[in-house]
């Protein structure tokens, strides 16, 4: 059993959500990611798309890194006001790629500014053939505003007073705002550091398979700022 299937196969087993989404898909899944990981690897070197030495680095840090909270994801899905998330700053499309390959009834959005990268995007959703997920080259302040029920980014930036004004800006009234992250100490700065108001931060602790750094997932539901 390789990185991958042993990867899935361990959030698979660690989230009943996760084995929902996986229920009679994990081959079809598993393939999907195999020719996703085939189109990074052939880029990479032209494009810098990620920071991986070896297949196995790029499996354990960016696919099952990018999996992790598929499980937080599906259950946010049922209560943002729609079935629609963007993927800000998407790059090489991670986390946005792996998501649709897992998640095909929620509608996806790579967002990134980079013509390379795009290209690379553009060329990499043709060649999977997902249905559910398209691309915009564009930066997050061009953005259309109100658009999104779920908005994540991954390696994109701080969460800035700035940041957060543009991703709250593009979601919906009771969309929600999540964000892959590592420290707890580091996101605590960035809270920290904020001096508009914002919907609480609910921190989830979010474990990789096979990676030994700390992880989390921030999760910010609009609705309770307009509450307030």
């Amino acid at each position: 059993m390789d990185k991958l299937e042993a990867g899935l196969s361990a959030l698979e087993n660690s989230d009943q959500d996760i084995k929902a989404a996986f229920k009679g898909r994990s081959e079809i899944i598993r393939k999907t990611l195999d020719a996703y990981i085939n189109e990074i690897e052939l880029f990479n070197a032209a494009y810098g798309l990620v920071g991986a030495r070896t297949r196995e680095e790029l499996v354990v840090r960016h696919i099952l890194d990018s999996l992790a909270p598929l499980g937080c994801i599906r259950r946010l899905a049922k209560e943002a006001p729609s079935l629609t998330l963007a993927d800000l700053g998407s790059g090489a499309g991670l986390p946005g790629i792996p998501l649709a390959i897992a998640l095909p009834d929620i509608q996806i959005t790579l967002i990134e500014r980079m013509g390379k990268r795009a290209g690379f995007l553009r060329n990499t959703l043709a060649v999977l053939g997902l249905k559910n997920a398209g691309l915009e080259e564009t930066s997050l302040g061009q953005a259309a505003p109100t658009r999104f029920g779920l908005v994540t980014s991954r390696a994109f930036m701080p969460l800035t007073d700035k940041a957060l004004k543009n991703m709250l800006r593009i979601l919906m009234p009771e969309g929600i705002l999540t964000a892959y992250k590592g420290k707890q100490e580091k996101i605590e700065k960035e809270r920290n550091a904020l001096q508009g108001q914002y919907p609480p931060w609910e921190l989830l602790p979010c474990p990789v398979p096979f990676l030994d750094e700390e992880r989390h997932f921030v999760v910010m539901k609009k609705r309770i700022l307009a509450a307030r």
